[in-house]
């Protein structure tokens, strides 16, 4: 069930992938603070992204990757167990910081560079100009700490 403040907060965001980013927030924060685990970066997202659909938030799915209709059958008590149990044995390092980059480069990396361009250009877009300044300076330091 998700909070109360992460439903105010989805409530506040324009787009579909900004509602539901923040139902993905609140589970790494979930993972962060022990009341479970996961696997993997990635099935810590898709849980994330569970809440966020039984939220009612429209979320796309993968491409080439049927959606599932929503049945309403009551959920099966001893496979919900299951699974909680299961999660609460997993470790935290999937929500990681070091994990998230990880899983972030990757998916970029996936994408292709058209793709990465595009998603920059609309960032610049949406940014605003302190957005940018800030964006900018972080860069900057950036590249002085690798040089």
């Amino acid at each position: 069930m998700p909070e109360k403040k992460t439903k105010a907060r989805a409530a506040r965001a324009k787009s579909q992938s900004s509602k539901a980013g923040e139902y993905v927030r609140e589970e790494m924060e979930h993972i962060r603070e022990g009341k479970h685990g996961a696997r993997s970066t990635k099935q810590a997202i898709a849980i994330g992204l569970s809440k966020a659909r039984r939220a009612g938030v429209k979320v796309k799915s993968r491409p080439g990757v049927k959606e599932t209709k929503a049945t309403h059958r009551k959920p099966n008590p001893t496979r919900s167990r299951a699974t909680s149990r299961a999660l609460k044995r997993e470790g935290s390092s999937a929500a990681s910081h070091a994990a998230l980059s990880r899983h972030s480069k990757a998916s970029a990396h996936q994408r292709g560079s058209a793709n990465r361009r595009a998603a920059a250009r609309k960032a610049v877009r949406t940014k605003g100009a302190a957005g940018r300044r800030r964006a900018a300076a972080k860069a900057a330091r950036t590249r002085s700490r690798s040089a």
